[in-house]
C-alpha cells in the first residue's frame, strides 16, 4: 500500500531548517528622489516649530521676569471689545424693576416681482396676520416694486407661521421692539416708543436722545409698587361714582421725586392704538392725555392753602386774626357765600378749617392783589410746570388782576392749575417753605435739589398745624389713618363749561401730607365729574370721593415707605400740630 503525502493547515518547517538572509527591498531612480525630498522637508518643518517654541517660552520667561517693556519693546495690549450700546437702552423703577426694554424682533417685507403667485400669497398671509386690509396686502403684492413691508415687528411664533408658509419672495428684517412689561400701569409716565424708534410721550419723548446714547439703564423715581396701589385707588373712584376720569399724584416733598403719577383713562403702550376694555368710550385723545401734567383745572378750596400761606408770611393776617364770615359778598350780580357757613367771625384756622370762602376772600384782599399774584408767581403757580416731561399745560389767572379775581383766587376760582404744579407747591408748604421741581428720575440719596424758599420755616409750620386741623377736625375726617398723622385740605369745583360754570359738573380734589409732625409725601387725588351714589348720601364732594381713597392709600403705602407709626395722642405731636390760640379749646364740629 502506498502512503500518500499528509498536508497540514499550518505546517511546521523542517526541525534543521534555516530561513534564507533578510534581503531589503532598495528603491532605485524617481522613488528614491521622492522619499528623500519627503524626509528633508520634515526635517525643516520640525526644525521651524523648534524655533517658534523656543521664541515664545523664551519671551514668556522675558515677560514673567523683567516685566512687559524691556530693551525698548512693548507687547502690545490686548482688550475685550464693549458690548454694542442698543438701540434704545432700558427703563427702570426706582428699585430696578423693568419698565421698557427692547427685544429682537423680525419685520416682514417682500420682493412683489419674485412673489409667483400674490393672490395665493394674500390668501396664506391673512392667515397669519387676519387684521392686514386684504385689498390693500393685494395692491402691494401686484405693485411690481422691488421693496413692500407686509409687517413690522413680528412676534416670533408670527415669523414661524410665515416660514412655513413657504412663500417665495418673502424676507425678514430684524429691528428692536420695545416691550413695556407693566402695560397701562405707567403709561403716561413712561410714554411708548414709535415704530421707527422714536419716543412718544412721556419719558419716552422727554429723553428720546438719551435712551439711543446711554449704556446703562434710566432709573425713574417712580415705585411700581405705590404706582400700582395709586392706580387702583383712583380706578375705585371712578367706578364708585360713576365718573369720566381721574388721577393721581405721590410725591416726596423733600427731593420733588414723583414716586407714583396716575392718569385715567390710560393706554397700554405696547399696543397704543387698541381701545381701553374699560374705558370702551374713552378716545385715543382721552386715553393719551396726561390729566398730571397736560391738564388744567380750577382746584376750588384746596387753593386756600396758597391764601393762608401768604397771609400768614407776609403778615396781613396771624393765626389769630378774624375775618367775616357772616355777611355775604356781593359782586355785581355775584354773590359768595359759604357751602355750610358758621355765620360769625371766624379765626384763621377755622377758615381753613371750615373752607369758608368768605374769610378766604377777606383774607385774601388783606394780601392785596400785588402781593397775591407775586406769591403766586413764586410758588411756581404762573408759569407751565416744572418737571422733567414734555407734556406740559399752562396754568390760566386773569391778565387783569382786579379785586373781584382777588376775592375768587383767594377760595380757588377764576385760576386753573395743573395738578403737578399743585402738589409742587403744596409740598413746599409743608417741608420748611422751600419749592423744589417735580422729578420723574430718580435722584442719588444725597441729591436733593437745593430749590428756593417761598414761605419762611415758621409759616410752613402754621400750615402743618392748619392742613392737620382739616383732617382732624373739618372736611377730610375720612383720611384719618391712626398712627400716620395725616394733613390735608379738601376742594370741589364746578368746572366752566363753555364759559359757565356747570352745577352739575365737579372736579373733586384732596392734597394730603403724612406724617404732619415730619412731613416725608405728598399725595394729591382728583376725580373729574363724580355722582353721588347710596354710600355717600348723593355727595360727590371731596370728603366722600377722594378723601376716603386717599386714606386708603395712606394706609397700604405707609409701611412700603418704612413709615413707622406713632402716638399721635402724644403730648409732642399735640402741642406740635395745634394752634397755640387752640391749645385747650373745644372744637366745634364741621
Amino acid at each position: 500500500m502506498v502512503a500518500l503525502p499528509r498536508f497540514d493547515d499550518n505546517p511546521s518547517p523542517p526541525r534543521h531548517f534555516k530561513p534564507p538572509p533578510y534581503a531589503p527591498l532598495i528603491p532605485h531612480g524617481p522613488t528614491q528622489q521622492a522619499l528623500e525630498t519627503a524626509r528633508t522637508r520634515l526635517v525643516l518643518a520640525a526644525a521651524v516649530f523648534v524655533l517658534l517654541f523656543v521664541a515664545v517660552a523664551g519671551r514668556a520667561i522675558q515677560v514673567m521676569l523683567f516685566g512687559a517693556e524691556t530693551a525698548g519693546t512693548r507687547i502690545t495690549q490686548f482688550h475685550i471689545p464693549s458690548p454694542p450700546v442698543p438701540d434704545r437702552v432700558d427703563i427702570v423703577d426706582r428699585n430696578g424693576r423693568l419698565l421698557a426694554t427692547s427685544l429682537d424682533s423680525p419685520s416682514l417685507y417682500a420682493d412683489p416681482r419674485q412673489v409667483l403667485d400674490p393672490a395665493e400669497a394674500v390668501r396664506k398671509l391673512m392667515t397669519v396676520f387676519p387684521a392686514l386690509d386684504r385689498a390693500a396686502l393685494a395692491k402691494k403684492l401686484t405693485s411690481g416694486k422691488s421693496f413692500i413691508w407686509i409687517k413690522r415687528r413680528l412676534t416670533p411664533r408670527q415669523e414661524a407661521a410665515v416660514n412655513a408658509l413657504g412663500i417665495p419672495g418673502l424676507q425678514f428684517d430684524h429691528e428692536k421692539l420695545r416691550v413695556y412689561p407693566y402695560g397701562n400701569l405707567l403709561a403716561h409716565v413712561v410714554g411708548y416708543e414709535g415704530i421707527d424708534n422714536h419716543g412718544f410721550a412721556g419719558i419716552e419723548r422727554a429723553y428720546d436722545g438719551a435712551l439711543k446714547q446711554r449704556r446703562g439703564p434710566l432709573q425713574l423715581a417712580l415705585d411700581v409698587r405705590l404706582q400700582y396701589i395709586l392706580r387702583d385707588e383712583v380706578a375705585k373712584v371712578i367706578q364708585d361714582f360713576t365718573a369720566i376720569g381721574g388721577g393721581g399724584i405721590i410725591m416726596n416733598v423733600n427731593t420733588g421725586e414723583i414716586l407714583a403719577m396716575v392718569s385715567l383713562p390710560d393706554f397700554d403702550p405696547n399696543h397704543p392704538e387698541r381701545a381701553d376694555p374699560n374705558h370702551p368710550e374713552a378716545n385715543w385723545a382721552d386715553r393719551i392725555f396726561n390729566r398730571m401734567t397736560l391738564g388744567d383745572y380750577e382746584v376750588g378750596s384746596v387753593f386756600k392753602t396758597f391764601t393762608m400761606a401768604m397771609g400768614l408770611d407776609s403778615g396781613a393776617a396771624t393765626m389769630t386774626s378774624r375775618f367775616d364770615a357772616i355777611h355775604n359778598i356781593h359782586i355785581g350780580r355775584f354773590t359768595i357765600s359759604d357751602y355750610h357757613g358758621k355765620h360769625r367771625m371766624l379765626t384763621v384756622p377755622e377758615i381753613y378749617m371750615y373752607s369758608s370762602n368768605l374769610g378766604s376772600a377777606r383774607m385774601a384782599l388783606a394780601v392785596g392783589a400785588q402781593r397775591q399774584e407775586a406769591y403766586l408767581r413764586r410758588f411756581g403757580l404762573l408759569s407751565r410746570p416744572q418737571i422733567d416731561l414734555k407734556e406740559l399745560g399752562m396754568p390760566h389767572y386773569p391778565h387783569d388782576w382786579r379785586e373781584v379775581n382777588v376775592m375768587t383766587i383767594g377760595f380757588g376760582h377764576g385760576i386753573s392749575e395743573t395738578p403737578v404744579q399743585v402738589a409742587a407747591a403744596a409740598s413746599a408748604m409743608v417741608n420748611g417753605g422751600i419749592l423744589r421741581p417735580a422729578s420723574v428720575l430718580k435722584l442719588a440719596p444725597d441729591q436733593v435739589p437745593p430749590g428756593r424758599r417761598v414761605i419762611s420755616p415758621r409759616t410752613s409750620e402754621q400750615m402743618r398745624q392748619l392742613l392737620r386741623l382739616v383732617v382732624e377736625y373739618g372736611t377730610a375726617r375720612f383720611a384719618e389713618v391712626p398712627g400716620y398723622v395725616v394733613g390735608g385740605k379738601t376742594g370741589t369745583a364746578e368746572k366752566v363749561v363753555h364759559g359757565v360754570y356747570a352745577r352739575h359738573k365737579l372736579l373733586s380734589d384732596f392734597i394730603a401730607a403724612f406724617p404732619m409732625n415730619n412731613p416725608q409725601y405728598l399725595i394729591y387725588m382728583m376725580v373729574d365729574e363724580p355722582h353721588g351714589n347710596k354710600a355717600s348720601h348723593g355727595y360727590a364732594t371731596a370728603g366722600w370721593t377722594v378723601v376716603p381713597a386717599t386714606g386708603r392709600v395712606i394706609a397700604r403705602i405707609a409701611p412700603l415707605l418704612g413709615v413707622k407709626p406713632v402716638d399721635e395722642a402724644s403730648a409732642a405731636i399735640v402741642d406740635a400740630l395745634t394752634p397755640k390760640s387752640m391749645l385747650g379749646q373745644k372744637i366745634e364740629d364741621y
